[in-house]
C-alpha cells in the first residue's frame, strides 16, 4: 500500500467512489482530488512524504513513538491519510512485546532452577502454534515473525518459512518437533499402539505425544509405563507428554510426576529434579499469568 504507484485511473475511480460514498440526499463525500492529481503528475505518483522509524525489533518503553510522518506545503495533509495503514503495526508491535515479557518470565524459571549449561534451552521454551487463530494467513506471517524477535520454537510454518527466505537469506530461524495430535491418536486401535508407533518412527529424537484423548489420567497411569521399555530401547530420544484440557497447572505436574515415576530423574545443582528423557508441553490454556503459576508450582 505505501509503496504503490499513483495513475490518473486511480484518481479517477476515487473520485467516483467519494461521488457515490454518501448518505441519502447528502452532499458528495470531499476529498482533496486536485492534489491527488499533481500527486500522478508532479510525484510521479508516489506521496511525496518522508517516513521515519525505529529499526524493527527495537525495545522502547510505552509512549516513546515509533514512527513519524512529515510532508511540505500543499502535501502536508497527506500525512493523515497514511496514519491508518501505518497504525496497523500495532498488531506485530503487541505479539512482540507479549513474546519478550514471556521470555522475561521464562529466564527468570530458569535462573531459579536450571543449571546454567542448559541456558541454551531458554528460546525453545514457548512454541507458536497462532495460524490458526488468525484471520488471514498474511497475518500469521505478521505476527509468527513478530513472535521470532524472542523465541524460535514455532509451528506456524507461514511466519517460519517467510523470516528464513524473505527476511534471513535462506539460513533456518526457527524449528518444530513431529507431534501428535487427537485424529492421530483415535486413529490407532489404542493409544498405546499411537504412542510406540512414534516410537518407533521418532523415538532417537524430540516428540511429543497428546496424552488426554480419552482419559488423561489413565493415560499417564497406565499407557506410559507400557511403553516405558519400547522408548529406551529405541535410543537417547526425549518425549514429551502433551496435556490438552484440564486446569494447566494441576495437568502440567500430573505429567511430571508420572515421567519421574516411569523414567527416572536427577537432582541438578539448584536442588531440582530433572526427569530423564520425558518433559511437558503444555499448549492448552496458556496466557501470561497462566504460565507464571505453572512456573511458580
Amino acid at each position: 500500500f505505501l509503496h504503490r504507484r499513483w495513475t490518473r485511473s486511480d484518481v479517477d475511480n476515487v473520485s467516483k467512489f467519494y461521488a457515490t460514498h454518501k448518505a441519502p440526499f447528502n452532499t458528495e463525500y470531499p476529498w482533496p482530488k486536485d492534489l491527488f492529481y499533481d500527486i500522478v503528475e508532479e510525484c510521479d505518483g508516489f506521496f511525496p512524504v518522508k517516513i521515519e522509524a525505529l529499526p524493527e525489533g527495537t525495545c522502547v518503553n510505552s509512549h516513546v513513538p515509533v514512527f513519524q510522518i512529515t510532508a511540505k506545503g500543499k502535501y502536508a495533509g497527506l500525512v493523515t491519510f497514511l496514519e491508518t495503514v501505518l497504525c496497523q503495526v500495532w498488531y506485530p508491535t503487541t505479539v512482540a512485546t507479549l513474546s519478550r515479557r514471556v521470555r522475561q518470565i521464562v529466564e527468570e524459571g530458569f535462573d531459579r532452577s536450571v543449571d546454567e549449561d542448559r541456558k541454551f534451552l531458554v528460546p525453545s521454551r514457548l512454541r507458536d502454534f497462532g495460524f490458526r487463530g488468525c484471520t488471514c494467513t498474511e497475518q500469521s506471517v505478521v505476527g509468527g515473525c513478530a513472535y521470532l524477535l524472542s523465541f524460535e520454537g514455532s509451528s506456524t510454518m507461514s511466519a517460519a518459512y517467510y523470516a528464513q527466505f524473505m527476511l534471513n537469506g535462506g539460513k533456518a530461524v526457527t524449528c518444530t518437533i513431529p507431534a501428535t495430535e487427537h485424529s492421530v491418536m483415535l486413529a490407532w486401535e489404542t493409544e498405546r499402539e499411537a504412542v510406540e508407533n512414534m516410537i518407533d518412527l521418532y523415538g532417537d529424537g524430540i516428540f511429543a505425544c497428546v496424552m488426554d484423548s480419552y482419559d488423561y489420567e489413565r493415560a499417564l497411569r497406565e499407557v506410559l509405563p507400557s511403553v516405558a521399555r519400547r522408548k529406551t530401547e529405541r535410543g537417547d530420544g526425549y518425549l514429551y507428554l502433551r496435556p490438552d484440557s484440564g486446569d494447566p497447572v494441576e495437568t502440567v505436574l500430573m505429567a511430571l510426576r508420572a515421567g519421574h515415576e516411569v523414567f527416572g530423574s536427577e537432582v541438578n545443582s539448584k536442588g531440582y529434579k530433572v526427569v530423564k528423557g520425558c518433559g511437558v508441553l503444555q499448549g492448552d490454556g496458556i496466557n501470561i499469568d497462566g504460565l507464571r503459576r505453572i512456573l511458580e508450582a
